[in-house]
């Protein structure tokens, strides 16, 4: 590399974009198409990035796969920040793989943690463990390891496990200001807000109140049997049973369990669970059979 992509790549690494394109605005050269497309992510102009970052995968010869495979990272990352879950995971993957075979391990370990969030937004919470339990934090940079403790934090948080969240927060907050990019600061700030917003909905005994992430966690670790209208299950402690294939069950279920320890009509129960307005002896007939199948699924509880 000469000194001008040199300098420009410092620049995008330091968070420093405009500075970047000051070297490298004008040059039509893969190294310099790449950092150009990279600057442009980091401004916000995404749809320009991809374009750029697709004229540097092309440009780079074929003795260049690193190169090429670090055009794959970049554009990946885009993807994910447009949430774009449709583009191709392998070719990310791919781009890891190379990464790591020619020794770029900074390189492969972002790789791996943009797979993590993929997998975490789309709900895969398993695999996303798998992954990052195969990344080495202790050698990368600030910035890297930021990346690194938000991924672990973010699993932590879905899991309901608000203070292995906490701590992997603050890890990250330390490597952000270590790193001295804002925008990573920015994103660590709002995942620590995350905590201290409500996350939940507790209605019960005909009141309903807001949760924050911890009290949910606490609440799922009491002795109380709840009503989960957000994965559509019953559970008590370590027992979970699962209504998400019959909603007249849940929707009987939720009825009851917002009005304990009081009763509920029975119209507003055949309301709730069938839609019915005015209720005739064949929705009566309905109602009891399927309570009884109620009773039944939640006999375990």
């Amino acid at each position: 590399m000469d000194s001008l992509i040199t300098a420009a790549g410092l620049a995008l690494a330091a968070g420093n974009p405009l500075a970047a394109l000051d070297r490298v605005a004008l040059r039509e050269d893969a190294p310099a198409l790449a950092l150009r497309g990279i600057a442009m992510a980091q401004l916000g102009d995404l749809d320009r990035a991809k374009v750029l970052l697709r004229r540097a995968g092309r440009a780079f010869g074929p003795k260049e796969a690193v190169a090429r495979a670090r055009c794959v990272v970049a554009e990946a990352e885009i993807a994910l920040v447009s949430r774009d879950l449709g583009w191709p995971s392998k070719a990310l993957d791919a781009a890891r793989s190379t990464l790591e075979k020619h020794g770029d391990r900074l390189n492969a370990a972002h790789a791996g943690h943009l797979k993590v969030r993929r997998l975490l937004l789309i709900g895969r919470l398993d695999e996303a463990e798998d992954v990052l339990v195969g990344l080495d934090p202790s050698p990368l940079p600030p910035a890297s390891r930021a990346a690194h403790e938000l991924a672990v934090a973010g699993i932590a948080m879905r899991r309901l496990k608000t203070k292995a969240a906490r701590a992997a927060l603050e890890w990250a907050r330390y490597a952000a200001r270590r790193a001295g990019i804002p925008g990573l600061m920015a994103e660590v700030d709002s995942a620590f807000l995350a905590l201290e917003t409500p996350a939940a909905r507790l209605i019960a005994g005909g009141e309903e109140r807001p949760l924050l992430l911890k009290e949910v966690e606490a609440l799922q670790a009491s002795p109380a049997l709840v009503v989960d209208t957000f994965r559509y299950i019953v559970h008590k402690q370590e027992t979970t049973i699962s209504l998400a294939t019959r909603p007249v069950l849940f929707a009987l279920a939720r009825a009851l369990a917002e009005a304990w320890p009081a009763d509920v009509p029975r119209a507003t129960l055949i309301a709730r669970a069938f839609g019915g307005r005015h209720a005739d002896e064949s929705h009566r007939a309905r109602l009891r059979v399927e309570i009884g199948r109620l009773r039944a699924e939640l006999r375990p509880l």
